[in-house]
């Protein structure tokens, strides 16, 4: 029979990289935390960490070990939620959300879900994706509304992903500015001007295109609210890279232009354990952010 703790262990390993930080996170002595993962090792009768002076890796075998560490953990934290439900008969729902996608998506979702069930009791979180995936895997959290850019969800595989809609990056420039008249916008043409960002994840897709057209991005600010973003370039500090959802409310004095193709775009999604007891609650609010999603991408041009 595998130990929990040695799984728990071994989690701890794989997170941090080394016996050490490990037994540092874990408040156990590193020569504690490798007998574990040695105990862990005999009892599987292979090697599930690699070690070396620049600190462990997993092997092959270690990787599984810690997708079922993870979703042990995660029962555990379901089972835990469930018997604290009794006393009250009500359902506890934790939902983690990226502030944009959850003020666009979330309220509307919320509404049908209480109707549905209005025994449920609601927990929301604001959360960044990298921070809110591994919320999911760990059983923290029953869903997270989040975004990827190109490639794969951030903090490695796990929840199961729900597509929900793409949410494409806009050009937001002041009313006047030469180029406020076009339809569409290369970031290349854009190679000289100041930037305003509201977003980190934003500014690394800069860059990165920005250097494929062969300059690099002026950014005279960095935000973390959309909305502060814009009222900059309102003001004329530069222009900045928006998604489509944080293109409300208005602000006066600025003119939004589509990126040309191939556009860049969020992927927005809601991302769960796809447990085969997920509650129904889990399942109601998936459909209500589908009923949202929907919406938004049928809503009349302008």
């Amino acid at each position: 029979m595998i130990d929990v703790q040695r799984l728990r262990v071994l989690r701890a390993v794989a997170e941090h990289g080394s016996f050490n930080r490990a037994a540092a996170a874990l408040r156990l002595t590193p020569s504690a935390v490798s007998q574990q993962v040695a105990a862990l090792e005999r009892g599987l009768g292979t090697q599930v960490v690699s070690r070396s002076t620049r600190g462990v890796t997993l092997t092959p075998a270690g990787r599984i070990m810690v997708g079922a560490a993870e979703s042990v953990a995660a029962e555990l934290a379901h089972a835990r939620r469930q018997v604290g439900e009794l006393p009250t008969g009500r359902t506890q729902l934790t939902v983690a959300t990226f502030t944009s996608g959850g003020r666009l998506l979330l309220p509307g979702a919320l509404t049908e879900l209480t109707a549905a069930h209005p025994d449920t009791v609601v927990h929301i979180r604001e959360y960044e994706p990298e921070d809110s995936l591994p919320l999911v895997r760990q059983g923290a959290v029953d869903l997270a509304l989040a975004y990827h850019f190109d490639g794969p969800l951030p903090g490695g595989p796990g929840p199961e992903w729900t597509p929900l809609m793409d949410d494409p990056l806009h050009v937001v420039l002041p009313r006047h500015h030469r180029l406020a008249s076009r339809d569409s916008l290369d970031v290349a043409e854009l190679a000289g001007e100041p930037w305003v960002l509201g977003c980190l994840k934003t500014e690394a897709y800069l860059r990165r295109y920005a250097g494929r057209a062969g300059f690099a991005p002026d950014i005279r600010a960095t935000t973390t609210d959309y909305f502060f973003a814009r009222s900059l370039v309102a003001a004329g500090l530069g222009v900045s890279l928006i998604p489509s959802v944080a293109l409300t409310p208005d602000i006066p004095g600025l003119r939004t232009v589509p990126v040309g193709h191939p556009a860049p775009a969020r992927h927005i999604g809601a991302a769960t354990l796809g447990h085969p007891r997920a509650r129904l609650q889990v399942t109601a609010l998936i459909r209500a952010l589908r009923k949202q999603a929907a919406a938004w991408r049928e809503r009349p041009a302008g």
